[in-house]
């Protein structure tokens, strides 16, 4: 099921509680595929917009486009306002105690490889353990074993168990007091899997481990409260939660991100430059080089605003019905067999139908106007776990309905006949 949590922050304002009545806020919705209405069941690869963050996108592209900070002009100072203001946005969203703690990247992919680069840079060493799970994303696994390639340190993966949880006695025999980092997701994109991440940053805060969260899958479907969680770095993406590509933060307690070296050179990460030396921004600038993606900043703001008026408790329990809706009726299919079936899950069905491979099933019920992810979902050593390939997954979000999971089960019902 989805947990339900509270909300992490006070809200000033009534929250919308008619899930139903969001779908009309997104327009791509409002179109036919292949002559088909189009059933989006993708939104764990990439959410789709509400107009909101479209308009507040296209109103700083039309009026008040300039480069941030520094400026003395009108345009610049409505921009670096915009700009800054989505900072401030996001450390609510968050509950972080600082804006300082709030590092804007280009996603959850930036955001690892800035802790591994340069976190591991400075607390790894060789005999060193930095503890991941088989259920984790690429983006989870690779920047780690890069930053150990280097420093002699050694990835070691957390088990997991047959129904896609977490084995948490396996992840207690991981940590031992060469573990320095765990780098967990907070949702497995590929299971859907709701890690209990609390319970396992206390766990290696007990070994002096400092901990990363990918956050995500979880961004668009849960409350977040990093103080609360007490991680030590968590990592999200605009795309994910109804935002742009090509944005996300890095949350950091700011005493480990003073610490920590530049990720990137260039511009504005610098208070000072010559050829004796340079010295570097203050947070959270010192992280981010170069001009950065304003208007995706800014739409991103205009997402977490649009996220922030929703009841989570009414999205939680949209999600979760859709959820036991798909789960239950592909169970139903001959030849269907689920693959992530934890206790506690977000909105991701995925999937085989037996003998049709998961390729030939996406193209299909694409004639059908729907969207579902077929692959290893860049999750290989889940697929190798489970001795697959490649799954279909249906993936939902606060626009879905039941008319969507229908169009996927009649897409389902012409595959099978045509592989019969």
């Amino acid at each position: 099921m989805i947990t339900s949590m509270s909300p992490s922050k006070p809200r000033g304002r009534d929250l919308i509680t008619d899930i139903a009545s969001l779908r009309g806020d997104f327009p791509v919705l409002q179109q036919q595929v292949r002559g088909r209405p189009l059933a989006y069941l993708d939104s764990a690869a990439s959410a789709q917009r509400p107009q909101a963050v479209i308009d507040a996108m296209v109103a700083q592209d039309s009026h008040n486009h300039a480069n941030v900070h520094r400026g003395v002009h009108e345009l610049s100072e409505r921009s670096t306002d915009a700009y800054e203001g989505a900072r401030t946005k996001l450390r609510r969203f968050v509950n972080a105690e600082s804006t300082d703690e709030i590092i804007f990247t280009s996603g959850t992919t930036e955001s690892i490889n800035l802790v591994a680069a340069s976190l591991g840079t400075q607390i790894l060493a060789p005999e060193d353990e930095v503890l991941v799970t088989r259920m984790e994303h690429h983006s989870n696994i690779v920047p780690w074993q890069l930053i150990c390639e280097r420093t002699g340190a050694k990835v070691v993966p957390a088990p997991i168990t047959k129904e896609g949880e977490l084995d948490l006695d396996g992840f207690r025999r991981c940590l031992t007091k060469r573990t320095k980092i765990v780098a967990i997701t907070h949702v497995s994109n590929a299971l859907g899997t709701i890690n209990p991440i609390k319970e396992l940053i206390a766990l290696a805060h007990d070994v002096g481990a400092l901990v990363l969260v990918d956050g995500a899958q979880a961004a668009a479907h849960l409350p977040i409260d990093v103080q609360d969680l007490d991680c030590d770095f968590y990592a999200l993406s605009g795309h994910k939660m109804f935002g742009p590509t090509g944005t996300g933060i890095l949350y950091g307690k700011a005493t480990l991100l003073d610490s920590m070296p530049p990720y990137k050179s260039g511009g504005e990460m610098i208070l000072t430059v010559s050829f004796e030396g340079t010295r570097f921004n203050t947070l959270p600038h010192k992280f981010e080089a170069g001009t950065p993606n304003i208007t995706g900043v800014v739409g991103l703001g205009a997402a977490v605003d649009y996220l922030s008026a929703i009841d989570p408790d009414a999205l939680a329990d949209h999600e979760h019905e859709l959820l036991d809706y798909a789960t239950d009726a592909i169970k139903e299919i001959p030849g269907a067999r689920l693959i992530g079936t934890a206790s506690s899950k977000a909105g991701v069905v995925s999937f085989l139908i037996d003998p049709i491979h998961a390729h030939d099933l996406g193209t299909i019920v694409d004639r059908e106007g729907v969207a579902i992810r077929t692959g290893h979902h860049c999750a290989m050593p889940v697929m190798e776990f489970f001795g697959i390939a490649a799954t279909a997954r249906a993936s939902f979000a606060l626009y879905n309905n039941r008319d969507d999971i229908e169009s996927l089960l009649k897409g389902i019902r012409i595959a099978q006949e045509i592989f019969k």
